[in-house]
Parts: structure tokens; sequence; C-alpha cells
């Protein structure tokens, strides 16, 4: 096997010095488009501004290394593509409906200690993903929870209930969110579904609210959140 031609073939210290210095030049552009959307992180980056992101990333690969294709153009695409985000962005500010196509709607995933059944539907977001987002902010269940959020750049809003009216409510944590195959008339479970809690008399009882066919209960908890 020829190493040498599948790490050099017939690249020349002229042109590697040359691709070195474009993608320093395209690296710096992208930077600077980060800049100008004021934005900490690629997490607070929306839909919108994400795919303008990698539409900038696409159009600075190919001039790092394609000896015959001027900086200019690549230079001129993305001056455009910034332009066309800055003038989005003042339309977004000044007309609502624009901003909803672009950004689109924050969405409601929790509503009073349950799991909102449309978004559920929808698959707008995997139960295992929203339970991920809960826990890294501290909630062990449900009942903690008056209204859960997903924001339109991808951060998951809470708003929990004050500790003296903490509810029963679905756990989140593995060991806890598991299915009973024995209830007690006098405890609550909450549905693994949608997080109804109810008194129910056997483990295969039919959610009231969902009535999903999968018919998965687990012991509800009402410990308070710790702060």
């Amino acid at each position: 096997m020829d190493w040498t031609g599948i790490f050099i073939h017939d690249t020349t210290w002229g042109f590697a010095a040359e691709v070195a210095l474009r993608a320093a030049i395209m690296f710096s552009l992208i930077i600077i488009f980060l800049r100008f959307t004021g934005k900490r992180g690629v997490r607070q980056l929306s839909i919108f501004e994400l795919t303008i992101l990698l539409s900038l990333g696409s159009i600075a690969g190919d001039p790092m290394f394609t000896e015959d294709l001027p900086l200019i153009q690549a230079v001129i695409i993305m001056s455009v593509v910034i332009g066309m985000y800055r003038l989005c962005t003042w339309f977004m500010m000044k007309y609502e409906p624009f901003e909803y196509l672009l950004e689109g709607k924050s969405i409601y995933i929790v509503e009073n200690g349950l799991l909102v059944l449309e978004k559920i539907k929808s698959g707008k977001m995997s139960h295992d993903e929203f339970f991920s987002e809960m826990r890294q902010q501290g909630v062990e269940h449900l009942g903690q929870v008056r209204v859960g959020l997903l924001e339109t750049d991808g951060n998951f809003s809470l708003i929990l209930y004050p500790l003296d009216d903490t509810r029963y409510g679905l756990p989140l944590f593995p060991k806890q969110y598991k299915r009973v195959n024995d209830v007690n008339p006098n405890y609550h479970y909450a549905c693994m579904y949608c997080g109804n809690v109810d008194y129910i008399a056997s483990p295969h009882a039919l959610c009231p609210r969902c009535k999903h066919r999968a018919r998965r209960w687990a012991k509800a908890i009402n410990n308070e959140i710790v702060t």
C-alpha cells in the first residue's frame, strides 16, 4: 500500500500553505457570523439559525482546499447569507407570523403535572427526552411541575408548584419509573404514558385520560423538590 499517495499524493508545500490560509479565513468568517447572531452557544440557536450555520459551513468547505475556487466567491455568498439573516431577523421583529414561520412556537409538554397528550401523540418530543431534561433540572416526578415548555431553541423551561402544593406524580428516574405488577388500592399510581394519577384496581387497568392500549402503571410519588 502506497501510504505516501494516500496522505500526500501530488500536494506541494505551497498548496499546503494555501489550504491552511484558506481554512483560517473561512473559519474566521464563520466566527464573525456567530458573533452577528449574539448567541453564546449552539444550544441557543433556533432551527432557522442552525440551518444558516450549516449552510455557511457548506459554503466554507470547498474554498478551503479547492485550488481553482477563489475565496472572493465564498466571501460574496457568505455576505449575502449574513445579509439575508439580518433582514429575516428584522422581519421577525416586525411581523409575528413571519417569526412563527421561521422559528416555530414554544410547545407545552407538561401542564398541571400531566403530559400534554396532543404533543405526545404527534411525536413532538419523546418521553426519554423530556424526562432527561427535567431530571437535569432537579425534578423527581411530574407532580412537582406546573408547566413544562419546550422552547424554540431546544431548551426546556419549567414552572414548579410551590412546595406545599406538590402533588402525586409520575416518577422520572429509572429505578422508580417501573411498571407495577401488583397494586394496593390505597396507593396512587401514575399512567406511564400520560402521567395521569389515579387509584386502580388492577395493574392492567385502562387509563381514563389517555386510554393507551399499553396499560402500564408506575407507583406515583409526592416528594417535594429539593432546592
